[in-house]
């Protein structure tokens, strides 16, 4: 196979210039935004988020940005999130709950669906999704639906999708420790990978931003 065939390949990713800060958005999280090409979440793109249990995904790590992106395209879709989320914690963060739409999703196929829709519209500043696990052609289409419609692209994935070839720009294995995360880059377009970043919870009031089912958040 020669390279010109090669180039042709929709499973070949080619390199891009690094990412500008005008394609970002800061996470609010120094240690993190320092490690990051343009200095914060990339827009225009999707990022994978990697937990160990996706019911208690950190939800915290992405409040400022969503807070600050809103006044750009204020709606902002949530699709399928484990957890119910508590209104005053979102509103805290400078969330308007009137331009959050949450979708509930009856399978894995219909979450990528909606997120894909979600993404392509141009009417969404970020779009949210919790599938559990995707294969690499779901997060190609995830990817290109980003591109096309300018948002941030957010899919938290259970950590046993830490091996799984992924067409996203950003992924990040995110590890729980007692004062907030440890964050491993697993994958960086335009940057370098990091490990071990760790990322401190910025207040026991941000915690609040979801809550779980059952009861208030811990």
């Amino acid at each position: 196979m020669n390279l010109e065939s090669c180039l042709k390949r929709r499973d070949i990713w080619r390199g891009k210039k690094a990412t500008r800060s005008g394609d970002t958005v800061a996470t609010g999280f120094s240690v993190l935004d320092q490690q990051l090409p343009g200095g914060g979440w990339p827009q225009h793109a999707l990022t994978e988020i990697l937990v160990e249990n996706i019911t208690y995904s950190p939800l915290w790590l992405l409040m400022p940005a969503l807070g600050k992106i809103m006044s750009a395209r204020p709606w902002q879709i949530w699709i399928t999130p484990p957890a119910i989320p508590y209104p005053p914690g979102l509103s805290q963060n400078g969330l308007d709950l009137s331009k959050i739409l949450m979708i509930t999703a009856a399978d894995r196929s219909d979450i990528l669906w909606s997120a894909e829709q979600a993404l392509r519209s141009r009417a969404c500043s970020a779009v949210l999704c919790w599938p559990g696990k995707l294969h690499q052609s779901a997060t190609r289409r995830l990817q290109l639906a980003a591109e096309h419609g300018g948002g941030l692209g957010i899919c938290f994935q259970n950590e046993n999708a830490l091996h799984t070839h992924s067409m996203a720009t950003l992924k990040l294995h995110c590890r729980n420790t007692d004062d907030g995360l440890r964050i491993d880059l697993i994958k960086c377009r335009g940057g370098p990978l990091h490990q071990n970043l760790t990322v401190k919870h910025p207040s026991c009031q941000s915690t609040t931003a979801v809550r779980k089912k059952e009861g208030p958040c811990k």
